[in-house]
């Protein structure tokens, strides 16, 4: 699945099962697709959970050898610092401690989460460049505790949209850049920032405008980027699903494109070893007619990213 200088793996975030189906149905679904790496998604109780449920976590996926090499947020919890609000200020920190002593407890190299969204009603560009410096402040701290807990990384998600940064180009290289200077001068005692990018993420504005492509958004994290999600979606980033074949015909994502721009620019990215996260919704929660179905969706989304990653690298052909 490489080609010498990158090696691109595949792994699945576990945001569909929850409230669905156990993380033992999930371990025994990817061990029987060889799929190896589990990103782990929130959930509401994660935050107050006892330090022994996730150890027990870790040995059960361990036993079906699964690694839960990464955790990242599966909503927008964790967005108190783009907030004027000092009690979600302080509440976001308290929530991102906790979460980064989870991902220790679980084995993992990385945590991270969304920056979060501002209130529409409330969103100015000087509230928002606010938000976005508070955040800087805060996740800096963070990179220290995560250090200490033995993380390597934090990371975060371009979006698509103004209220969520960042969501250009241009925001993704200045936060990068900024926290990457930072680590450079402090690297012995703070863990590395990066992106966990989305290659279905791209921004459009409320007139139907494109504002940024899902490539150019995607690409611009390469020289930050530590992991992504592998997710499909229709041309103005509306819909999100997966990767059958009836998702195939209406999807804009093409896999074999995305890989041929990680193996172009393998040179830009800061590690040799690249997991990408299958993380879709799944079916509609809590419906007799379409819980059933989340089980096909995993597996043939699975088997197809497989295949376009066991492909020759000269193999570049459209779906």
């Amino acid at each position: 699945m490489g080609n010498g200088n990158v090696e691109v793996l595949l792994g699945v975030k576990s945001d569909p099962i929850t409230y669905r189906y156990s993380f033992a149905w999930l371990f025994d679904l990817m061990a029987e697709e060889g799929v190896t790496y589990l990103q782990l998604g929130t959930f509401f109780e994660l935050y107050h959970l006892p330090d022994e449920y996730f150890l027990r976590l870790r040995e059960e996926a361990e036993q079906r050898g699964i690694s839960i090499s990464s955790v990242f947020s599966a909503y927008r919890e964790l967005g108190g610092f783009l907030s004027e609000d000092s009690d979600l200020v302080r509440v976001t920190e308290r929530n991102y401690r906790r979460l980064i002593e989870v991902a220790a407890l679980l084995g993992a190299s990385s945590c991270g989460a969304s920056m979060g969204a501002l209130p529409r009603d409330c969103l100015t560009p000087q509230k928002r460049e606010k938000g976005i410096l508070r955040y800087l402040e805060k996740i800096k701290e963070l990179l220290s505790y995560a250090k200490s807990c033995g993380l390597s990384w934090l990371t975060t998600e371009p979006m698509s949209c103004f209220a969520e940064p960042p969501c250009s180009s241009e925001e993704v290289r200045r936060i990068g850049e900024e926290l990457t200077l930072y680590w450079q001068k402090h690297k012995t005692s703070v863990a590395r920032f990066g992106f966990c990018a989305d290659v279905s993420h791209g921004w459009v504005d409320r007139n139907g405008n494109l504002k940024e492509h899902h490539l150019s958004l995607f690409t611009a994290t390469f020289p930050y980027l530590h992991e992504f999600h592998w997710k499909n979606t229709d041309a103005i980033y509306h819909e999100t699903f997966g990767f059958e074949p009836e998702n195939l015909s209406r999807g804009i994502i093409n896999a074999r494109e995305i890989r041929s721009l990680i193996l172009q620019y393998s040179h830009l990215l800061p590690e040799r070893h690249l997991i990408g996260y299958l993380e879709i919704p799944g079916p509609k929660l809590g419906r007799d007619y379409s819980d059933y179905l989340l089980e096909r969706t995993l597996r043939e989304s699975l088997r197809y990213l497989k295949r376009v990653l066991s492909e020759k690298v000269e193999s570049t052909s459209v779906r």
